[in-house]
C-alpha cells in the first residue's frame, strides 16, 4: 500500500530533528506503524563530511543507523491504533553491522520494520542500501514516555 504524496510529506512531521540533523529527505513507502522505506541524499555539502574524511568524504556508519532509527520512528509514530509516543528516542542497538558507506551524490534507501511493540518500547528491523549495495542492517529500540 503506498499512501500518496501528501500523506507521506505528512508522517515525516512525526520526526523532531532540526534541519540539520535530518537524515531522511523523503519517504517512499508507508504502511503506518508496520513498516516504511525513505531516502537521504548526500549533498556533499553537510559539515561533518569535511572531516570525514578531507579529501575522501564518506557518510558515517553512525549516522546511518541515525537514518535508519530516524524512519523507524516516522513508522512507529505513525501507528494509528496506539498513537504516537512522547519524547521517542533511539535506545538499543543489536547486531548492527555496517558493511559500506555513501559518498556524495549517492542515495541512500532505508528501510524499516517494525518487530514488536511492547508498552513505550519499539522494536525495529533495520536496513540501508546504496542501489543493491548493502549498507547496514540490524535491529533498533525505541523507547517513548508511557501512555496513561
Amino acid at each position: 500500500m503506498r499512501p500518496d504524496d501528501a500523506a507521506l510529506e505528512a508522517a515525516l512531521r512525526h520526526l523532531p530533528h532540526g534541519a540539520e540533523f535530518r537524515f531522511l529527505d523523503r519517504l517512499t513507502r508507508l504502511v503506518p506503524g508496520r513498516s516504511g522505506a525513505g531516502e537521504y541524499r548526500v549533498r556533499g555539502d553537510e559539515l561533518f563530511l569535511r572531516g570525514h574524511f578531507p579529501g575522501d568524504p564518506l557518510f558515517p556508519g553512525v549516522l546511518l543507523v541515525e537514518a535508519a532509527a530516524q524512519l523507524a520512528g516516522v513508522v512507529a509514530q505513525t501507528d494509528s491504533a496506539i498513537g504516537p509516543l512522547p519524547g521517542l528516542k533511539l535506545t538499543a542497538v543489536r547486531g548492527v553491522r555496517i558493511a559500506g558507506s555513501a559518498r556524495p551524490g549517492e542515495v541512500i534507501r532505508l528501510e524499516a520494520i517494525v518487530a514488536g511493540r511492547m508498552a513505550n518500547l519499539v522494536q525495529v528491523t533495520v536496513t540501508a542500501f546504496v542501489g543493491d549495495r548493502a549498507l547496514l542492517q540490524g535491529e533498533v529500540t525505541l523507547s517513548g514516555a508511557s501512555q496513561a
